[in-house]
């Protein structure tokens, strides 16, 4: 009977000894979530303030640009909108389209040989060219007809512009190897309509093609999503 106690005893005693080992076990392991959790939260600040520097140079880089652009285009008898928030360049598709048609006017040649490589010039020789990833072509259609057909058509005006820019009839063929390297065409249809003066849409300021930077709203929503970081 005394060996049956003595050996409930030393089981109760190796019992007591396994607890306190156990919860240390756990203590330690949940110390070691925190302490990466903690080097992970470190890290990502300083992911965040690098990337935080990175846009503020990039749009540092942006208002040059934009400030260059305006030096070039401003005085220009060219009839150039320039976006003062984007550095977008916005002309009427009057210049280079009869309406309803995607076929370049005869006069539409002369505008380009002369707007093409005055941009290129400010984008390419004053040292933006690494801070820009895409060139983008964009037709704006009004709202006469259905949305479909107005999406082909400023599609197709797009299309005609880079089509004419990268062809051999192209007087400044130096410059289309950087054109193709980063340019592309994008329809938009009437999704982005302008209005006039006193505020009513306006089928003929609705009717326009942009060339802008892919990189803009890229920027604006990087800046948004760190902003709700803070």
């Amino acid at each position: 009977m005394i060996r049956k106690y003595k050996r409930l005893f030393h089981r109760e005693e190796e019992e007591s000894h396994f607890w306190p080992s156990f919860t240390d076990l756990l203590t330690a392991i949940l110390l070691c979530f925190i302490l990466i959790f903690i080097i992970m939260m470190v890290i990502k600040s300083f992911q965040i303030e690098e990337m935080k520097r990175t846009i503020d140079q990039i749009m540092g880089v942006r208002v040059e640009l934009i400030n260059d652009l305006n030096e070039e285009f401003s005085d220009s008898s060219l009839n150039i909108e320039i976006d003062e928030k984007t550095g977008a360049l916005i002309f009427n598709t009057d210049i280079l389209f009869e309406f309803d048609a995607a076929v370049l006017k005869p006069e539409a040649f002369e505008f380009l040989d002369e707007f093409v490589p005055a941009y290129l010039d400010v984008l390419l020789e004053s040292g933006y060219d690494d801070y820009i990833s895409e060139i983008i072509i964009e037709g704006h259609a009004d709202q006469i007809g259905s949305y479909l057909y107005n999406l082909e058509l400023s599609q197709q005006r797009a299309f005609s512009v880079a089509e004419y820019i990268l062809s051999e009839d192209f007087p400044y063929r130096n410059i289309q190897d950087h054109l193709k390297d980063k340019l592309t065409v994008n329809g938009k249809s009437y999704t982005e309509g302008r209005t006039d003066e006193e505020g009513n849409y306006s089928n003929q300021a609705s009717r326009r093609v942009k060339f802008r930077l892919k990189d803009e709203e890229i920027l604006e929503k990087t800046r948004e999503l760190l902003g709700a970081d803070k």
